[in-house]
């Protein structure tokens, strides 16, 4: 019974729990369980469903167990080490898939808020104000849109943008963009990136490679001042590097759906550790902030269960 048994670390749609005990798996909800009581029973599953709890290293996975696979409800797996769970034997499993569509109409969503100064007017008509020439915006159309990382956040991104009529440029250096598939996107090398883009929209996993990748020297690497969106992880980004640049008007504008500040969970601020450039981005009118949301609908939430009822059923 070991094989079909499933251990929820985290919370994820009904819907999973339902779809997967009809081929005969058994779930045991340990939303409530301690790292170590997590640990002590590990041996007794063959499966282990987590979003962004706590980190699944080496050291976790170095106790008695018999884990055939890993699933992540979410995209990022940076939480996990992959690449000593897969020498072990164990495959490891995420759900990009599942919210690439909401990532894609977040990040145009929330662009369109900061080109037509949407939070500020919403909070000065709340109180009686009435500025209109204050409040001109800027259009999408024509602009040169930049997107670093085209896997499955990236290319969704692209997609949505379709009808806004921009200039639509791409850099993955582990991928090659499929012209048929995507004929509307040009893909660019990164001096073709710097030259061109007019908003950069970054799509890429925390890795060791992209972590603080958008720093300083890479803000000013770029030919034309740009407005910025993050929301891929806000360790890839220098904070304080950011504002920097947005007061001397390099950056004219930026859109964090995620912040360097999070906790391991995304679920907090790390309150005690919040420097001067956080209190910078609060009181810009050139910011938009949200609480990693981007991937966060009710139909992602549904889509992330599925997509991984889908791929644990293949490995069996």
């Amino acid at each position: 019974m070991i094989a079909k048994k499933i251990l929820l670390i985290d919370t994820l749609h009904s819907s999973f729990k339902t779809k997967i005990e009809k081929h005969g798996f058994v779930c045991t909800e340990g939303y409530d369980w301690n790292k170590e009581k997590i640990i002590a029973e590990l041996h007794q599953y063959s499966g282990i469903v987590i979003r962004s709890r706590f980190k699944i290293e080496k050291g976790f996975l170095s106790v008695p167990h018999q884990l055939k696979f890993i699933a992540r409800v979410g995209a990022g797996m940076e939480n996990i080490d992959v690449k000593f769970a897969e020498a072990i034997g164990i495959k490891c499993l995420h759900a990009p898939e599942g919210n690439r569509d909401a990532v894609g109409e977040f990040a145009i969503g929330t662009l369109l808020s900061l080109f037509r100064n949407l939070n500020k007017a919403d909070a000065e008509v709340r109180k009686g104000i009435w500025l209109r020439e204050e409040n001109r915006g800027i259009e999408l159309q024509g602009k040169t849109i930049g997107i670093i990382g085209f896997g499955n956040m990236g290319s969704a991104f692209a997609k949505k943008l379709q009808g806004f009529d921009v200039n639509i440029i791409a850099y993955d250096k582990y991928l090659s963009i499929d012209r048929n598939k995507f004929p509307y996107v040009t893909q660019v090398d990164i001096s073709g990136l710097f030259n061109a883009t007019d908003i950069l929209s970054l799509h890429v996993p925390l890795t060791e490679e992209t972590r603080m990748m958008v720093n300083d020297a890479f803000i000013n690497s770029f030919s034309k001042n740009i407005f910025f969106i993050n929301t891929a992880r806000g360790k890839c980004l220098n904070t304080a590097d950011l504002v920097k640049n947005m007061q001397s008007g390099k950056v004219l504008g930026a859109c964090l759906d995620v912040l360097e500040y999070e906790s391991t969970s995304f679920e907090k601020l790390d309150k005690e550790n919040l420097p001067e450039a956080f209190q910078y981005l609060i009181n810009s009118n050139k910011v938009v902030l949200s609480p990693h949301i981007g991937g966060w609908t009710h139909e992602s939430n549904e889509k992330m269960a599925e997509v991984l009822v889908e791929k644990i059923l293949k490995l069996y």
